[in-house]
């Protein structure tokens, strides 16, 4: 146990002896074990995008024993993925990396201007798997956000009951946001806060752009002189907007895409004080040795320092 790891988790004084062993043991495992910073991989695109569009660029990822592989062989502080996938193989893996039970997923076979996730699995399941959290998708912004808010409190309170961490995915959509809003700062900004409210250990949000949605929050935004033109600006407001950074931060690695420029984000979400990635498609889709490599570079970019 480090100091670091002792101070973060300070920060969730209301919540039980469990929670706190699970995240200790999320920030005590892997490459960057003790620093505070977490990598960690999701697989949740084949229930999201289908399998073709997820596994067919490498057909290793099929077989969710390759995802567990891969994100033990890389040092990830954990991996996360729908109850199917974890149910395949959480047995033969067992102890050997903290999982994190996705209990809400969709499809791409339907969808409309009102995202709503349905559930998947439980809390029940979770600890049946041995699992050290749950994960969960709400969208802010979409006109049925109260059923998925109303589900979070109730699957959070059973999570927090049981001992586990409640990672929360907050991806703002819905019919009053614009595509560049589901992105843009103030967006982002209050989209991860809303996590923080609704009680979430760790936050999950994509990497905001400078673009500034609300009218009535850029007003504020360019009052106050608030800094958004640098990612690095941008990722430090965010981490800022959970209770001034006594929340677990990390963001999304997104649609697939080159090494530099992967790196080149990361390297500024760092800057920002970002807490870490969950990195999945730019991760997977690579051979297993080219996964590798990204991944340890990226963690080298959180902890500041190479890592042997």
């Amino acid at each position: 146990m480090t100091p670091r790891v002792r101070e973060i988790l300070s920060w969730y004084g209301s919540d039980n002896p469990g929670v706190l062993t699970n995240l200790a043991r999320i920030m005590n495992t892997g490459k960057l074990k003790g620093t505070g910073k977490m990598v960690i991989l999701p697989v949740d695109q084949g229930f999201e995008h289908g399998p073709a569009r997820s596994f067919a660029k490498n057909p290793d990822g099929y077989d969710p024993s390759y995802h567990f592989e891969l994100a033990i062989e890389a040092g990830c502080n954990a991996y996360a993925a729908p109850l199917g996938a974890l149910e395949a193989c959480a047995r033969d893996y067992a102890g050997e990396i903290p999982l994190i039970l996705k209990i809400n997923n969709s499809d791409s076979l339907y969808s409309n201007k009102s995202p709503i996730s349905a559930l998947t699995s439980s809390v029940d399941d979770a600890l049946r798997l041995g699992c050290g959290g749950i994960g969960f998708t709400i969208y802010p912004g979409s006109s049925v956000r109260k059923n998925q808010y109303e589900e979070i409190a109730f699957a959070a309170k059973e999570a927090k009951k049981a001992g586990l961490a409640v990672v929360l995915w907050s991806y703002p959509r819905g019919e009053q946001l614009s595509k560049d809003g589901e992105t843009a700062i103030d967006v982002v900004a209050y989209a991860a806060h809303l996590a923080a409210q609704l009680g979430a250990h760790i936050i999950k949000v994509k990497p905001p752009t400078a673009h500034l949605e609300q009218e009535a929050a850029k007003k504020v935004y360019e009052a106050q002189g608030i800094k958004v033109s640098q990612l690095a600006d941008r990722s430090r407001h965010v981490v800022q907007s959970c209770f001034n950074g006594k929340r677990i931060v990390i963001f999304s690695g997104g649609e697939a895409k080159g090494t530099e420029e992967i790196l080149a984000e990361v390297s500024q979400l760092a800057q920002g004080g970002a807490f870490g990635s969950i990195m999945g498609r730019n991760a997977f889709q690579r051979p297993k040795k080219e996964a590798i490599q990204l991944l340890h570079k990226v963690m080298e970019a959180f902890a500041g320092k190479s890592l042997s």
